[in-house]
């Protein structure tokens, strides 16, 4: 949708007029019953990466979930990624000529590629900012592991990981665990869009986050690593938050850690409390109200897609940047969005993008920094997107996502924009941009989100 034609369909709306859904409630942690009051709760801190690489961060976290959602990358954004690999000293002249065919099965549920063709293997550096200690097996390994809601499977890098493939990780040590069974017959296999992969076998054992054991909880070994995920020494896999149905074990879905987990839960919820520049933390089991401003907004999830899949409304922000009128304004806009703390960015429909950036002075879709770039000097406006009846605010401040030009923030002049289009996906996806803003929960058992602004504790 063109910008101008999105505004030409303004009505003057309030946020509830714009959005409203019966479904939707105010709640406050009371009303969020309970249902083991023998359940186990318990939070869990997020570990800063300290060796994270800010090089080209703007970049490879768009490329992320291009890879993460099987999206075939723009060749601008490719292009850009050499570079930074480049810079960071990555030998891409082994890799240049390497290509992978893109089965017509692919097992990642998106894919832009039709039938079988080739594409060039360009690795993108997966390093991630902050990680959660899980134990697995017996006697207990404890590996770092990413949380994210929006993938369903617990893979880590372990002894079967060819050494060629490993870049310094914790591993999981099968044979040290005298819990872990091989789940006969049953492998996995993850395809990203560059045309790399990671697969391997399927282990039974025993998986301890914050307390909660779950005895014979899928653990997905890796035989084979993207080599964007070996580039990340201090990242030893992913732990699935999403719903069973994108599990990636064949030839049968295994349950994701949470479902197990549920019954050991005083309430079958999780919550997300993701802090900027800061380590958050992840709450099983309990609400802790300390963590949110007022009441929760209550929306429903169509999990039928195995993600948290919801519907955002509408949004605004000022059209000319000095008329206080216009920037009330309202404007639906229907798009269905998944909320998924596994990506970085707040990817949104380009009829929002592009109504957001017009709003900043000078800020233009560079095909020299692979996406929407402004003056590190820039006054960022807040951005507001309306989820049915729940206004989400996203102050300008989190929307300066990472220098461009320069690796020090002190001395960059171009910004990348924590904001960028969801154009060529299915959907919006409401990354850590969004949750650095709004506390959210999530309610496996009733499949439901709970948003409310994140305190500033």
């Amino acid at each position: 949708m063109k910008f101008w034609a999105a505004v030409a369909a303004v009505s003057l709306l309030t946020a509830t007029e714009a959005a409203a859904a019966p479904q939707v409630l105010q709640a406050n942690p009371s009303d969020v019953k309970s249902r083991n009051i023998e359940g186990r709760s318990f939070k869990l801190a997020q570990i800063k990466n300290v060796h994270f690489n800010q090089h080209g961060k703007g970049p490879r976290a768009l490329a992320a979930v291009y890879e993460k959602y099987d999206i075939e990358l723009p060749e601008t954004l490719l292009t850009v990624l050499r570079q930074i690999l480049l810079d960071i000293g990555f030998d891409l002249r082994a890799r240049s000529l390497m290509s992978a065919r893109t089965p017509d099965n692919a097992t990642a549920p998106y894919n832009n590629n039709t039938g079988q063709g080739e594409v060039t293997a360009t690795p993108i550096p997966f390093d991630v900012e902050y990680l959660t200690p899980v134990d697995i097996g017996n006697p207990p390994q404890t590996l770092p592991l990413c949380f994210d809601t929006g993938s369903s499977d617990l893979w880590v890098f372990s002894s079967n990981t060819p050494v060629s493939q490993q870049g310094g990780q914790k591993l999981f040590h099968i044979d040290n665990s005298t819990s872990a069974q091989k789940l006969q017959n049953h492998t996995w296999s993850i395809r990203y869009g560059d045309g790399s992969g990671s697969s391997g076998e399927v282990y039974l054992d025993t998986v301890d986050v914050g307390g909660i054991k779950v005895e014979n909880q899928a653990v997905e070994t890796a035989n084979q690593v993207s080599s964007s995920f070996t580039r990340d020494e201090h990242s030893s896999g992913i732990l699935g938050l999403g719903f069973q149905s994108i599990n990636m074990v064949r030839p049968n879905k295994q349950k994701t850690f949470i479902d197990n987990a549920l019954k050991s839960l005083a309430m079958p919820l999780f919550t997300a409390n993701i802090r900027k520049a800061a380590e958050g933390n992840y709450n099983f089991g309990f609400i802790d109200e300390t963590e949110y401003l007022g009441n929760l907004t209550m929306i429903p999830v169509d999990a039928a897609s195995g993600y948290w899949k919801f519907k955002g409304t509408a949004f605004s922000t000022g059209f000319n940047g000095t008329n206080s009128a216009i920037s009330d304004i309202v404007v639906p806009l229907e798009h269905p969005a998944i909320a998924d703390t596994g990506t970085t960015l707040l990817m949104i429909p380009e009829a929002i993008v592009q109504a957001y950036y017009r709003q900043v002075a000078n800020a233009y879709d560079s095909k020299i920094y692979g996406g929407w770039v402004f003056p590190c000097n820039s006054t960022l406006p807040d951005l507001t997107l309306y989820i049915s009846s729940y206004k989400a605010v996203i102050p300008g401040e989190l929307i300066n996502f990472a220098p461009a030009d320069l690796d020090d923030p002190a001395t960059a002049t171009i910004c990348y924009g924590g904001v960028q289009s969801s154009r060529g996906f299915p959907f919006a996806i409401y990354g850590n941009v969004f949750f650095k803003a709004h506390w959210t929960m999530f309610h496996v058992e009733e499949k439901k989100l709970g948003f409310a602004p994140r305190s500033g504790e």
